[in-house]
């Protein structure tokens, strides 16, 4: 069966290697000398500043939440976040889980992320920030996203789990708010098995956050806050740098896969479209049918070829009990339900591509 993404395995002797220095050292975890050194070089290939590596992308945002003050539940009011329904679980779950309700507002028809002129009527006045997501790596509306914060006096965490390595006007996507989260998981385009990375704005929430991911500990014997385990250790650090070697090849070899997609059929379906001055990462390759039946059938039938598409997102996160009631959010609603998400990894065989575009053209009757 070909899955809708498959983890990129990097050379096995080069992993090896570094698996020998952790023998070697007897150094697991606690900052290791693979996690500086992993820290060092995803700052100079991302271009960034300030980055943390953590143990996943969900404590990722969880941390950043505490760093920022947007779950502090020291100040008045029961807290909120403006964020959307049109994303993996964890950005709201993450929210919900640390005491935050989320709430959603509708996205861009087009772009399919947040959509800023629907921030300022969900704000209220518990509402601490703006957690927006950068879906399938392409970029939010970061210059009114970032006004709109700014005049209501709001923190803006940005879920980039989709955006690694993704430009904006010729800067690092992840530079924008007051901090944005990546996920390295195993499914990534680079990716450490688990884990993930905070990157902020503020040299001091940096300082802040280290001390959080480690129960709050600054020495032997002092604790300064109250913290959580949440570092990445020595053995995910180990596969990140050898990823990392490789990832300008698993890139190329993607962007083949997602622009034979685009060629085959673009014209025929809706595909995302990309926000201006975005330098994009061929993460994912989304396509919308028109109506959900459509979609259910043709999953069905790539099924039946050996090949899994993924409803991805389904469903509208607004339509989840286990979140809270919520408006609805007909924009995100309407595309959840159309949207398929076709296979795309950097050893799909051409063989097999071709009989998914075959299959969904011969469904579209082109």
């Amino acid at each position: 069966m070909i899955p809708v993404t498959k983890p990129y395995l990097p050379n096995r002797k080069k992993l090896e290697k570094l698996l020998d220095g952790i023998y070697s050292r007897h150094w697991l975890t606690n900052n290791g000398q693979l996690v500086q050194e992993l820290t060092a070089r995803l700052e100079e290939y991302l271009e960034v500043d300030n980055l943390l590596l953590v143990a996943n992308g969900t404590l990722a945002l969880q941390i950043a939440y505490r760093v920022l003050g947007v779950s502090d539940s020291s100040k008045t009011g029961s807290p909120e976040a403006i964020t959307t329904p049109f994303s993996f679980i964890a950005t709201a779950s993450s929210l919900k889980w640390d005491g935050v309700k989320p709430v959603f507002v509708d996205i861009d028809p087009l772009t399919w992320c947040l959509d800023p002129k629907n921030i300022v009527p969900g704000l209220t006045a518990n509402t601490r920030a703006i957690v927006p997501v950068h879906v399938f790596g392409n970029a939010c509306d970061v210059e009114s996203i970032g006004a709109i914060a700014q005049e209501h006096g709001l923190k803006v965490i940005y879920d980039a789990s989709h955006a690694f390595g993704v430009k904006y006007k010729g800067e690092s996507l992840l530079k924008h708010g007051d901090a944005s989260t990546l996920s390295f998981h195993a499914t990534k385009l680079f990716h450490t098995g688990e884990g993930g990375a905070i990157v902020f704005k503020r040299k001091e929430d940096l300082e802040r956050a280290k001390k959080m991911i480690n129960f709050g500990i600054t020495g032997p014997e002092t604790i300064e806050e109250l913290g959580i385990n949440a570092k990445m250790n020595e053995l995910q650090a180990a596969m990140g740098l050898c990823v990392l070697d490789e990832v300008e090849e698993n890139l190329k070899l993607r962007a083949d896969v997602w622009q034979r997609y685009e060629e085959a059929l673009g014209m025929y379906m809706q595909l995302q479209a990309k926000s201006h001055g975005l330098d994009y990462n061929f993460a994912y390759f989304p396509v919308v049918f028109d109506r959900e039946e459509h979609v259910v059938h043709i999953a069905a039938k790539l099924k039946e070829s050996g090949v899994l598409a993924r409803r991805y997102f389904y469903p509208s996160l607004e339509s989840l009990e286990c979140l809270g009631a919520q408006v609805d959010q007909p924009v995100s609603r309407d595309l959840a339900s159309r949207i398929l998400c076709l296979p795309i990894f950097y050893s799909l065989p051409d063989s097999v591509q071709a009989v998914i575009i075959a299959l969904i053209r011969a469904e579209l009757r082109v």
